[in-house]
């Protein structure tokens, strides 16, 4: 027992204390996790964002806020967002939320948003005609807007360890502090 503890303590003291659970069940595998703040710079640094919409309405979506929806195994942004364009009078602001589930993306080891839902896309004062043009095309919008949403990147470093192991992430749980990526045994290819 003493063995397996100090085995333990000492690869977390070799991985820096970069986040890395083990648990102490004989079969339990190492997991990984990234605190709520990790998350929320990471997706800051890939925003503001701007889509056309055919020509008509140009969007410009501003650093979301991201929340943890646990029970759900979800995250949640909301995000200002500036239209303007031919379809518009004048510029306006609004907000857009979303939530969405996350896959683990292999060949660039990062955590991604997916199965994306839109909640409300909403702009002050728009007209009738453009109001309905983007709540039908909202859920599109979302899609190009988050699908490859890179939320958090893993490196070489983060993975090393799982690596050695034979592992690669599989799970990824999102709790009250953040988000917990579990690891499953290496598919052979």
């Amino acid at each position: 027992m003493k063995r397996r503890q100090w085995i333990q303590g000492a690869a977390r003291l070799a991985l820096g204390g970069i986040g890395w659970t083990v648990l102490s069940q004989a079969h339990a595998q190492p997991s990984y996790t990234v605190a709520s703040a990790q998350l929320q710079e990471a997706v800051a640094q890939r925003f503001p964002v701007r889509y056309a919409l055919g020509g008509l309405l140009d969007l410009t979506l501003q650093r979301p806020s991201l929340r943890l929806l646990p029970a759900l195994n979800r995250l949640g942004a909301e995000m200002p967002v500036e239209a303007s364009g031919p379809a518009l009078a004048r510029s306006t602001t609004g907000s857009f939320d979303v939530d969405f589930a996350l896959r683990y993306e292999a060949s660039d080891q990062s955590i991604r948003a997916h199965q994306i839902r839109v909640n409300t896309l909403q702009l002050a004062g728009l007209p009738p005609g453009p109001a309905a043009l983007l709540q039908t095309y909202g859920q599109a919008l979302a899609s190009q807007t988050l699908l490859e949403v890179v939320l958090h990147k893993l490196r070489p470093q983060d993975l090393m360890l799982a690596d050695g192991l034979g592992l690669e992430p599989g799970t990824i749980t999102v709790t009250d502090k953040g988000l917990l990526i579990g690891f499953v045994t290496k598919r052979q290819l």
